[in-house]
């Protein structure tokens, strides 16, 4: 029997999943929360470096998902300070950093995917 499929259901902070698949792509799941644990993997960053690496993500979209991201225990938000201009900073948690390696996955999935079957492009490429 496959280790997801033990019970019927699986649990997690007190939501009900029906397999760890479904539980993943909650936490995970969705076109930026996997991107922006992809721009976290090396280092912390602040909101506004992950703003530039990730021009196309609106700015609510972005806080939406470090918000969520945060609540289910893969980002960790740092705040420095008590006045304004305070500084904040994104980091993975234990956890978030235990999904490193299926992001290195991803990523060289990605990039086979491209080489096989497209092109990589540079930002002026992109422009004309």
């Amino acid at each position: 029997m496959k280790t997801e499929c033990i019970g019927d259901h699986v649990k997690l902070k007190g939501k009900t999943y029906p397999c760890t698949v479904s539980l993943t792509m909650d936490l995970v799941g969705g076109k930026w929360k996997a991107v922006i644990l992809y721009h976290l993997k090396d280092e912390p960053k602040r909101y506004n470096e992950l703003r530039k690496e990730l021009a196309t993500v609106t700015e609510m979209t972005l806080s939406l998902q470090l918000k969520q991201l945060e609540k289910d225990g893969l980002v960790f938000r740092k705040v420095f300070g008590k006045k304004p201009p305070i500084k904040v900073v994104y980091s993975l948690t234990g956890l978030g950093k235990t999904f490193i390696p299926v992001l290195d996955a991803i990523t060289e999935w990605g990039n086979q995917v491209v080489l096989d079957n497209g092109e990589f492009i540079t930002a002026a490429e992109k422009e004309s």
